[in-house]
């Protein structure tokens, strides 16, 4: 047997074993009742992320030896440091998670599924569930409580701390206010992960592929915005389905839907809005299916086209002036803020960062943009959101709904834009070949280069490329409007 095939039925037979091991999680999570939980509601405080609570109200007794040290067992000692470990500490589900998160290193890594967002999503993912590590994106300050004020401003004491860190709680359960103190701060993914909670992340990057993209194809071929719109179907009609369901909220279901468009960072600007507490599943769904386009489009491609269709040839498209590339972005900027302010900030950071590319007078900024801010934004929204996907949280029915929705939402897409072209192509006398409808996803150049591939097939002297690049890139802009529909809705 060679290394390919034992590789290959080694890779199966993991994602079989796990997904056997999901089953059970899943079917525990059906089984299982929630117990009720004591909330504690923080009056004027910013943020309520999950944090460590101490309750100031127990102490532990210790035997103190004559110098009034504790006094120490060896044996006990030795006991107490083998049940304080990772591996005795860990859940079943933490393991799985881990188990998840190589093998998506594995997918990133040797089989180069979208890697520069998928490796650190992974990692982020592994770190997260790291028993007994606490390196979770949620895993914030330490709070000490007290009953009192008197005892609060005394233990603030204590502790180096001034009244003025005394922050008042309420009760639900008890219907007290209580008084915490912090003790300590929150991990560095905590905070890494105020960029994406406050939604700055997905427009740095924006910026970074504004600045790598060139929409010279769909200026010399405006109808080509068309597809990309027409591409968007998938995002609509997931959504439509998954609030059918009636296990989502018309919020969550948008945000499921965004997976449709086929772009990673507005999948998490939005998901963001709308259900954060589902960004882990999201993310992954996302990212996973962009690197799978090669493989979803052409069955749907081959099945809704002629082999006549496929064979048509293209014109070669106009030249671009530069005054055009100069005036574009700032135009889309003004008319899509105009008519729909909430996908303001996606969409102008991408023009923006098209505009430095194009403009020709910043080309310090430009390269700034495409390569340093996009990489290191890039590696912080990864790691922080593969950070969120705890075993407790990712490991629920509701995960595998999204990837199904994922598949279909990406299907639709696809079908939507290839229908349309066929349209374009009736109306235009034959002139148009449908398979760059499928191009209006905005998995840019990915989908561009999968309607080359297909038409190639049928004609290898046909070069869709940059006919197909002009609805790839109304994509981009194509999802960010959708993005802000959705968030305007339900935001």
């Amino acid at each position: 047997m060679n290394k390919k095939k034992f590789r290959n039925r080694c890779f199966i037979m993991a994602l079989i074993c796990m997904l056997v091991w999901a089953g059970f999680a899943f079917a525990e999570d059906l089984t299982q009742t929630a117990e009720p939980v004591p909330k504690l509601i923080e009056i004027e405080t910013p943020d309520t992320r999950t944090e460590t609570v101490e309750d100031h109200s127990v102490t532990e007794s210790k035997e103190l030896n004559e110098d009034g040290d504790p006094v120490i067992n060896v044996w006990d000692g030795i006991k107490k440091i083998a049940t304080s470990t990772g591996i005795a500490n860990g859940t079943w589900r933490e393991y799985l998670m881990i188990a998840i998160a190589c093998l998506l290193l594995y997918l990133a890594i040797v089989k180069q599924f979208e890697p520069l967002l998928l490796l650190p999503i992974a990692f982020g993912m592994l770190l997260a569930n790291l028993p007994m590590a606490g390196l979770g994106s949620h895993t914030g300050p330490s709070y000490t409580f007290f009953n009192s004020l008197e005892e609060a401003v005394a233990g603030a004491a204590s502790l180096g701390k001034e009244s003025s860190d005394i922050i008042p709680r309420y009760n639900e359960l008890t219907g007290l206010v209580q008084y915490s103190v912090q003790t300590s701060n929150g991990g560095l993914l905590y905070y890494l992960y105020l960029g994406v909670n406050k939604g700055i992340y997905p427009p740095l990057i924006f910026m970074g592929v504004g600045a790598m993209t060139d929409f010279a194809p769909l200026i010399a071929d405006p109808k080509s915005l068309l597809l990309g719109a027409a591409a968007q179907l998938g995002i609509f009609i997931t959504f439509i389905v998954a609030k059918s369901t009636g296990v989502f909220t018309a919020a969550e279901a948008g945000a499921i839907g965004i997976i449709g468009g086929a772009d990673g960072p507005t999948a998490i600007f939005v998901t963001t809005k709308l259900a954060p507490h589902l960004l882990g599943p999201i993310a992954v769904a996302a990212y996973s299916y962009m690197a799978l386009v090669p493989v979803i489009q052409p069955p749907i491609m081959k099945a809704l086209t002629t082999e006549e269709e496929r064979r048509i040839r293209m014109p070669q498209l106009r030249p671009v002036s530069k005054t055009e590339l100069v005036i574009f972005p700032i135009l889309v900027t003004i008319i899509v803020s105009l008519i729909l302010p909430d996908a303001a900030t996606l969409v102008g950071c991408l023009m923006l960062g098209n505009l430095l590319h194009v403009s020709g007078v910043t080309e310090r900024l430009n390269k700034t943009v495409q390569n340093e801010l996009c990489n290191i934004v890039t590696i912080f929204l990864g790691v922080t959101v593969g950070a969120t996907t705890t075993g407790s949280e990712f490991l629920s029915v509701q995960t595998i709904l999204i990837i199904i929705m994922g598949v279909f939402a990406f299907g639709c897409g696809t079908a939507g834009g290839v229908l349309m072209a066929k349209l374009m192509n009736k109306l235009t006398g034959g002139r148009v070949n449908p398979l760059i409808g499928s191009a209006g996803v905005s998995a840019v150049p990915m989908a561009a280069r999968v309607s080359n591939k297909v038409g190639q097939e049928y004609d290898p002297g046909n070069f869709l490329l940059m006919n197909a690049m002009g609805p790839n890139v109304a994509g981009v802009i194509g999802s960010a409007v959708a993005a802000g529909v959705m968030i305007a809705l339900f935001g």
